[in-house]
């Protein structure tokens, strides 16, 4: 489940992105799910072991070998032949891993596939339903290893020639991918021509290959392809038969520390330092750290990380926790003056089979475990005095899905809902003939812990929050009213402080309480009618009266639910229940009208004043980079005459801000033109621009100038418009082009 809320399902044919939305234009109670997906490549991959010509004889020579042992061992390694001729095709996806948020071009989060055939890819979803391949770093990885003669440094001695069976299994060993996991984004500064400082981000993506080397990438953000790689460097982790690493990032007064952890199938586990001289404020430990060294034959399967803060030693703390057959191992890494303290153990009586997926929620620490007969651990991390114990309740999907068996859970980035993958479990005593997998989403929290959380948000953020928001929305959707509490909550929060988020918070309480306020429609908005008087179609004879099935489109309604009382619950007669009485008379519909009249006019007004603060924002980037003459694209006569029209408007900021900026422009109006009639564009509506000969061109959101052209971008959630970033525009107009939906905060595209 990746910080933008896309859960990723690796699958035979192709990886499967669910991306849940929010929606402010539906009414409907479900949960809207957008899907998309990532196809698996048609061709097989070869890893590059030498030149085709030499591979291909000793591929012929190795199959045709009298001696048993590298003949069998080379027919059957799938690595050495991924087409498979006799045997089944190795395609689809093994494993996928997403990026933090704001790597891609649209400030989104990039998604790392690695194939069954050894294909590591990273792909980006620039145009909002497709996905774009941006880089094979496993084809560019396999041409450095080529160039270096497969040596790591150039003190390494040569080995032998690829004739020899050992050394074609050791190049395939050193390029074969089996995890790869993104680090946190990183920012440095560069220093430009004119001596000017800019901060410049970046993103470490660590491959581990099957004979224990780690290959490095360091990406520059925006990531857009093999121009944006600046560095790969491999280290040698010395672990026997890798399973799985994760990174360790840790912050010590006000310096970050990263490492990365790696498990063995055999069952050690230790962090390895990661040393970059490229990365300028970035540390690591000074020698690896042994977390558990016991050859005890228990693989680990999954490694996650939690950053956390000691309530008893005052500090930062990190909880590694590693799922290992069907125990879980945890460790505590606590840095004092005595140096790196260690606390380890395992938490067991968990699981009756092995741990087959474990996700944690890193805003408070919970672990969540399954195993495949269908039962979901929750381990709840507390503080002791010396280090930690685990509170561990019972989660069994039976009582709520039936007999079902899981393959994978993953958490919600704010720990509102689990999405599990099932298969439909025995039924008496039988297994099933035929398995359909599903993804099911359960609810962690309840609406008033949602509710709670939106209003102490570090965040403030509505799109980082889409599942808090969503629990919001069903609600509100439900009772068909804004709580009481949440109410009084919100104006307080907005009277005391007066961020923009939390009015970006209440237009979405209002939104969604006027779409649960409208009244259902009572055909489906989609079929056609059939009242044409010309062709009578259904008296004709042989036809039936068979009723048409909905089509299925990019969303899809994901049942939810619950597993408590006050979660959830969906129930088709609550819902008919609930439904607005439809009164025939007109006294009844008066009061729903009034209503939703009101409600408008509070939409209209937090509307409004959102576009005050960032029409405030606007003009104060225009007085900061513009001279005394300089002609700027934004129109910022019809700005400021805009933000002075409303005589009810008083804000001293404002006005003094405009005050500069006309005392600047010195008298000059700098008015935008019609493309098509060259008449002057008046600034007499946000959302549009009209000229005198009736020409009506949108307005971009983020700078409020008219897009006059057929391409521009749209919110997430259709809300607004904004034009794309021209090669002319300065870098602060395009800043500013680069930002969020100033009224959901959804990304633009």
């Amino acid at each position: 489940w990746s910080e933008d809320h896309r859960v990723s399902v690796s699958t035979a044919r192709s990886i499967a992105v669910l991306e849940q939305l929010s929606d402010v234009h539906s009414g409907g109670q479900e949960m809207v799910i957008h899907r998309t997906a990532v196809p698996a490549p048609s061709a097989a991959c070869l890893l590059k072991v030498g030149p085709k010509k030499e591979v291909a004889e000793c591929k012929e020579k190795f199959a045709s070998s009298v001696d048993p042992t590298v003949s069998q061992t080379f027919m059957l390694d799938r690595v050495f032949n991924p087409e498979g001729k006799s045997l089944p095709p190795m395609r689809g996806f093994k494993y996928s891993s997403w990026s933090p948020l704001g790597c891609d071009a649209n400030g989104r989060c990039l998604l790392a596939a690695l194939t069954m055939d050894n294909r590591l890819t990273i792909h980006a979803n620039l145009n909002r339903l497709q996905w774009v391949q941006l880089v094979d770093l496993t084809e560019i990885y396999g041409e450095r290893l080529y160039e270096a003669s497969y040596k790591l440094s150039k003190a390494d001695t040569p080995r032998g020639e690829l004739g020899d069976f050992s050394e074609f299994q050791r190049r395939h060993s050193m390029q074969t991918p089996v995890r790869m996991e993104w680090s946190g984004i990183c920012t440095t500064q560069q220093v430009k021509h004119n001596n000017e400082c800019r901060d410049v981000g970046s993103v470490l993506l660590a491959v581990l290959f099957e004979n224990g080397n780690i290959a490095v990438w360091q990406f520059q953000l925006p990531f857009l392809g093999k121009e944006s790689i600046t560095s790969c460097n491999t280290i040698e982790s010395g672990i026997n038969s890798p399973s799985v690493l994760s990174w360790w990032e840790y912050e010590h007064n006000n310096r970050k520390m990263s490492g990365l952890i790696v498990g063995s199938a055999f069952g050690p586990v230790k962090i390895l330092p990661v040393n970059l001289k490229a990365v300028k404020g970035y540390f690591t430990l000074r020698q690896p750290v042994v977390l558990w060294q016991e050859m005890d034959q228990l693989p680990v399967h999954s490694i996650k990380c939690i950053p956390l803060y000691h309530p008893y030693q005052k500090c930062s703390c990190s909880l590694v926790v590693a799922a290992r057959g069907a125990y879980v191992f945890w460790c505590l890494l606590l840095i004092s003056k005595a140096g790196l303290n260690v606390h380890n153990s395992h938490v067991t009586g968990l699981h009756s089979l092995p741990i087959v997926s474990m996700t944690a929620d890193k805003q408070n620490g919970t672990v969540y475990t399954c195993s495949s007969d269908g039962k979901v651990r929750q381990l709840i991390p507390i503080f002791t005095d010396v280090a930690l114990k685990f509170e561990h309740q019972l989660i069994k999907l039976s009582e709520v899905f039936g007999s079902v068996r899981t393959h994978g859970i993953a958490v919600s980035p704010c720990g509102a809902y689990l999405a599990v993958i099932t298969t439909e479990g025995m039924t008496n005593g039988l297994h099933p003939v035929n398995k359909s997998y599903q993804v099911q989403f359960v609810t962690l929290k309840t609406f008033e812990e949602a509710a709670a959380q939106l209003l102490e948000s570090s965040v403030q953020n509505l799109f980082r929050q889409v599942d808090l928001t969503d629990l919001v929305r069903w609600k509100i959707l439900k009772d068909k009213h804004i709580p009481q509490f949440l109410q009084e909550a919100l104006d307080k929060k907005i009277e005391s402080c007066g961020s923009t988020y939390f009015w970006r918070f209440k237009l979405f309480l209002l939104r969604i309480l006027y779409q649960s306020m409208q009244k259902a429609p009572s055909e489906v908005m989609w079929r056609p009618s059939h009242e044409d008087a010309k062709i009578l179609v259904s008296d004709s004879p042989g036809m039936g009266s068979t009723e048409d099935d909905q089509e299925e489109g990019t969303s899809k309604q994901a049942s939810k639910q619950s597993l408590c009382d006050t979660g959830k619950g969906m129930d088709i007669d609550d819902t008919a229940d609930d439904s607005l009485p439809q009164s025939s008379d007109i006294g009844g519909r008066e009061p729903m009208e009034e209503k939703l009249l009101e409600i408008q006019a509070q939409i209209e007004a937090v509307e409004m004043h959102l576009t005050r603060e960032h029409m405030k924002r606007v003009l104060g980037e225009v007085y900061l980079h513009t001279w005394i003459t300089e002609n700027t694209s934004i129109p910022t006569r019809g700005v400021c005459d805009f933000l002075m029209s409303d005589d009810g408007y008083d804000d001293r900021t404002a006005r003094v801000l405009i005050g500069h900026i006309l005392k600047k422009m010195n008298k000059q109006t700098f008015p935008e033109h019609c493309s098509l009639c060259k008449e002057i564009l008046p600034f007499t509506d946000r959302k549009q621009a009209v000229c005198s000969n009736g020409h009506i061109w949108l307005r971009c959101f983020l700078t409020y100038q008219s897009c006059q052209s057929l391409v521009y971008r749209r919110c997430l959630l259709h809300d607004s418009i904004a034009r794309h970033p021209a090669p002319e525009d300065p870098e602060w107009i395009k800043r500013l082009l680069q930002g969020p939906c100033t009224f959901c905060d959804s990304p633009v595209f």
